[in-house]
């Protein structure tokens, strides 16, 4: 073999400078999360083929053209997982936590999807997903908005807009599918192929299409609030009045479908105008029927799915950055003696001192080798242990910001010098 190995198209690293902001965009969100009462459940990767077929809609786009199927040793055919949904009611269901039960669950990882990529849309990517079941009520779907709400605020992110829509109930729905169907077929001249394929087993998804030749056709679309019965109207309004209650602004968009079959009455997307194409950066709603397709009990069910990818993008558009976590202290070395006693000494430190971020020196340098790269590493401080300091059990602490003289401290005062150094540059205990 020839050539450098390089990653998957549409599958990218997340290097070590990257990580700060991701970790950080999933510590806020998470602390949100467990805030709100929602407990973290993971599951496979993959998956049995037909469970995505089967809930998210064998004439899907997902289902048809980007699924990364292969058929295992054992001739089952698998499935990376492309979204979480399927796989959390999946597991709530084969451990028993769905019947006549009230479960907040929350998961994160990587889904994958055969797509071109593009800014904002890659094969792997990356989703924190929320999913509530058992409570069938409009203000579990307002409790939801308002926590992505304060996600948002918490990250501080800014240019972000609430489209929001019912698909009403399963009757609603094949009402208005019917009436679609009438519209599109007297238009079937103007419909693209994609639409055309769509018209007589999914109606609804015409109206998700992003084909700037059919804008227009879908703007003059029956409406399916036209057609809503009286249990989705009053879910509706209890919502919308729920969110006007915390003043949370929202934009009602009569075409909002959503891209999986298995939605119904409320639905939801979080967009910015400020990743070109890509501007949606979290998106659910309901899914009443999902547990029972499953062969559960009927249960209601809501959740929602962020993309981390595009909330850091927005991040960084908006301005933001995070450095690094650089270590607190860089220990330099004399030699390999100084090694060996630095090396258990820094392992006391790390123990009195749990927030510690030391650094050793390894791989040897003379010391002005090794200050150079305690200085690249951004450290605060450098602990100095030559053959003096070694004789003396003692330790030369020397600052790397300012110009500060190297002052000497024995092995059994380190900890409680450095806590105060520490705790004057970072606020620490």
């Amino acid at each position: 073999m020839s050539g450098k190995i390089q990653a998957i198209r549409g599958m990218h690293d997340i290097l070590p400078d990257q990580t700060p902001c991701w970790r950080h965009v999933e510590k806020i969100i998470i602390d949100v999360l467990n805030r709100y009462g929602y407990q973290e459940i993971r599951f496979p990767i993959v998956e049995k083929t037909e469970l995505f077929a089967r809930s998210i809609g064998e004439l899907t786009d997902i289902v048809t053209k980007e699924m990364y199927t292969f058929v295992d040793r054992n001739n089952e055919q698998l499935t990376l997982r492309p979204e979480g949904t399927a796989g959390c009611v999946r597991a709530g269901l084969e451990n028993g936590l769905l019947h006549n039960q009230i479960q907040k669950l929350w998961y994160i990882g990587p889904m994958f999807r055969h797509e071109r990529p593009q800014k904002g849309r890659q094969r792997q990517f990356h989703q924190i997903g929320i999913e509530a079941f058992g409570l069938g009520g409009p203000d579990i779907d307002a409790e939801m908005i308002m926590m992505c709400t304060r996600m948002w605020q918490e990250l501080e992110l800014t240019n972000i807009s609430l489209q929001l829509n019912t698909l009403g109930t399963l009757q609603t729905r094949n009402r208005y599918q019917k009436v679609l169907i009438e519209y599109f077929s007297s238009h079937r001249d103007r419909l693209d192929e994609d639409s055309k394929q769509r018209l007589q087993n999914n109606p609804l998804r015409i109206l998700d299409s992003k084909n700037p030749a059919m804008r227009e056709l879908i703007a003059a679309a029956p409406l399916i609030h036209d057609y809503l019965d009286a249990e989705s109207e009053d879910h509706f309004a209890e919502l919308k009045a729920m969110l006007d209650d915390v003043n949370i602004a929202y934009n009602i968009n009569p075409h909002l479908v959503r891209g999986l079959d298995y939605y119904g009455k409320t639905v939801f997307e979080w967009i910015t105008d400020r990743l070109g194409a890509q501007g949606t950066i979290c998106a659910g709603g309901r899914y009443d029927m999902l547990v029972e397709y499953f062969g559960g009990k009927p249960t209601p069910a809501i959740g929602c799915a962020m993309g981390l990818e595009r909330l850091i993008e927005l991040l960084q558009v908006s301005g933001y950055t995070l450095d690094n976590d650089p270590p607190h202290v860089y220990f330099i070395l004399a030699d390999d003696t100084a090694t060996r006693a630095g090396l258990k000494l820094a392992e006391s430190l790390r123990k009195a001192l749990p927030y510690l971020r030391l650094l050793m020196n390894c791989g040897g340098g003379n010391f002005k080798t090794q200050f150079k790269r305690a200085d690249k590493s951004g450290a605060l401080l450098a602990i100095v242990l030559g053959d003096d300091e070694l004789k003396n059990q003692a330790v030369g602490i020397k600052s790397l910001r300012d110009e500060s003289e190297q002052e000497t401290v024995s092995w059994a005062g380190l900890a409680d010098v450095l806590r105060q150094k520490l705790a004057g540059h970072l606020n620490l205990p």
